[in-house]
C-alpha cells in the first residue's frame, strides 16, 4: 500500500449495531421527552391544584378569623353592656346605701328626744311617777327605733359587701373585655396580612399547642359564665337596692306611727291630768270651805262649852249655898233636886260638848293633814303636767326637718311616688 493508514485501537461496532444504537438513542429520547412532558403537566396541575388550595385555604381562614373577630367583638359587646350595668348599679347602690346612712345619722335626734322624754317623765313625784301609758308607748318608740337602726345597720353592710362583690365582678369584666380587645386586635392584624407582607418569616414550631390554652368549649363556657355571674349579681343587686328602699319606707312608716300613737298617748295622759287636778282643785275648794265650817263649828261648840261651864258653876253653887241652910231648913226639897238634876244634866252636857270639841278638832286635823296631801298631789299633778307639756314640745323636734310632715297632700303623693325628678321647676 502506497498509504499509510492509522485506526484507533479500539473495536469497531458493525452498521447494524450503529442503526441499534441510532435507534436505541431516538427511543431513551422520547422517553426523555416523555417524561419532561409529564413532568411539566404534572407541575402544571400541582401548581394549579395548590395555588386554588392555598388560595381557598387562605380564603376560609380570613372568614374564619373575620368570624371570629365578629364573635369576640359580639361578646364584647355584650359584656360591656353588662360592665355599663353593673357600672350604674353600683352607683344607684352607693346612693341607696348613702341615702340609708343618712337615714341611720339622722335616728340620733329620735333616740335622743326619747331617752330625753324618758328621764324627763322620770322625774314626776308622787303618786304620779306611774307606769302609764305614755311611759309603755315611749319604752317601744325607743324598742321601734332601735329595731330600725340594727336593721337599717345590716342592710348598710350587706350593701357594702354587694358593692365589693360588684367590684370583683367589674374586675373580671374589665379583665375580659381587655382580654377580648386585645385578641380582637390580634386577629384584625392577622387580616391585614398576605403572602407578599415583609413581616412573615419561618417559625420554630408553628404547629404546638400553646401553653395555657384552652379548647373553644371552654372558653365559650368561660364567657357565658362570666356574663351569668353578672346578671346574677345585677338581680342580687336590684332586690338588695328594693329592700334598702323598702325597708326604709317601712321604718319610716313604723317610726311615724308610733311617734303618732306615742303623741296621742301624751295628749290623752295630759288631758287625764289636767282633768285629775281639776278634780282635785275642786277638791281642795271644798275641804277649804269644809275646814272653814269645822273651824267655825269648833267655836260654836267652844262658846257653848264656856256657857254650860258657867252654868254648871251658877248650879254648884247654888247647891253649895243650900248645904249652909240652918235647922230643919236643910230639907231635900224640889228646888234641891231640881238643881242636882240640873248640875248632872250640865256635867253630861259638858262632857258631849267635850267630846264634840275633840271629834272636830280631829276632824279639822284630818281635814288639815288631807289638805296638805291634797296640796302634794295637786303640785305634783302640775309638775306631772308641765313634764308632759314640755316632752310634747320636746317631741316637736320630730316633725322639724327630714322628719317634717308634707306640707300638703299632693306633697305627700309626690314624696311617695318619688316623682320630684320628673316634675319640671317651676
Amino acid at each position: 500500500m502506497s498509504v499509510v493508514t492509522y485506526e484507533k485501537p479500539l473495536p469497531h461496532i458493525g452498521l447494524s449495531d450503529w442503526f441499534a444504537k441510532q435507534w436505541e438513542i431516538q427511543q431513551t429520547n422520547n422517553a426523555r421527552q416523555t417524561d419532561a412532558f409529564n413532568l411539566r403537566h404534572e407541575s402544571r396541575q400541582l401548581r394549579n391544584e395548590t395555588n386554588i388550595k392555598t388560595e381557598w385555604d387562605t380564603y376560609h381562614n380570613n372568614v374564619r378569623l373575620a368570624d371570629r373577630v365578629t364573635e369576640l367583638d359580639r361578646w364584647k359587646e355584650v359584656l360591656e353592656s353588662c360592665l355599663q350595668r353593673i357600672d350604674k348599679e353600683v352607683g344607684l347602690l352607693k346612693d341607696e346605701k348613702y341615702e340609708t346612712e343618712k337615714e341611720i345619722d339622722s335616728l340620733g335626734i329620735p333616740l335622743g328626744v326619747i331617752s330625753e322624754c324618758i328621764s324627763m317623765r322620770d322625774n314626776r313625784l308622787g303618786s304620779e311617777l306611774t307606769y302609764d301609758e305614755g311611759d309603755t308607748e315611749l319604752k317601744k318608740e325607743l324598742c321601734v327605733v332601735e329595731g330600725v337602726k340594727k336593721m337599717l345597720i345590716e342592710r348598710c353592710q350587706a350593701a357594702w359587701e354587694k358593692v365589693n362583690k360588684l367590684n370583683e365582678v367589674r374586675f373580671k369584666l374589665n379583665l375580659d373585655i381587655n382580654d377580648k380587645h386585645e385578641a380582637i386586635e390580634i386577629d384584625k392584624d392577622q387580616l391585614t396580612l398576605d403572602k407578599n407582607c415583609a413581616n412573615i418569616s419561618f417559625k420554630t414550631d408553628p404547629l404546638r399547642i400553646v401553653k395555657n390554652s384552652l379548647p373553644y368549649e371552654s372558653w365559650l363556657e368561660h364567657s357565658r359564665y362570666v356574663k351569668l355571674l353578672a346578671d346574677d349579681e345585677l338581680a342580687d343587686t336590684l332586690r338588695l337596692r328594693e329592700a334598702l328602699f323598702v325597708v326604709r319606707e317601712r321604718s319610716k312608716n313604723d317610726m311615724l306611727a308610733q311617734r303618732d300613737r306615742v303623741d296621742f298617748i301624751l295628749r290623752k295622759r295630759i288631758y287625764q291630768t289636767q282633768k285629775a287636778r281639776n278634780e282635785i282643785e275642786w277638791q281642795q275648794l271644798k275641804m277649804r270651805e269644809e275646814m272653814q265650817k269645822v273651824a267655825k263649828e269648833i267655836t260654836t261648840l267652844e262658846n257653848a262649852l264656856q256657857a254650860k261651864t258657867d252654868a254648871l258653876k251658877l248650879a254648884e253653887t247654888r247647891l253649895e249655898n243650900r248645904s249652909y241652910r240652918p235647922g230643919f231648913e236643910l230639907a231635900r226639897d224640889e228646888a234641891e233636886q231640881g238643881l242636882k238634876d240640873e248640875v248632872l244634866q250640865l256635867r253630861q252636857t259638858r262632857q258631849d260638848l267635850l267630846d264634840k270639841i275633840n271629834c272636830a278638832k280631829t276632824t279639822y286635823n284630818a281635814l288639815e293633814d288631807q289638805q296638805v296631801l291634797i296640796d302634794r298631789e295637786l303640785d305634783n299633778k302640775n309638775q306631772s303636767l308641765m313634764t308632759d307639756i314640755r316632752c310634747l314640745d320636746l317631741r316637736a323636734r320630730l316633725k322639724q326637718g327630714k322628719f317634717a310632715d308634707p306640707e300638703s297632700q299632693t306633697d305627700r303623693n309626690i314624696q311617695l311616688t318619688r316623682m320630684e325628678n320628673e316634675i319640671p321647676p317651676t
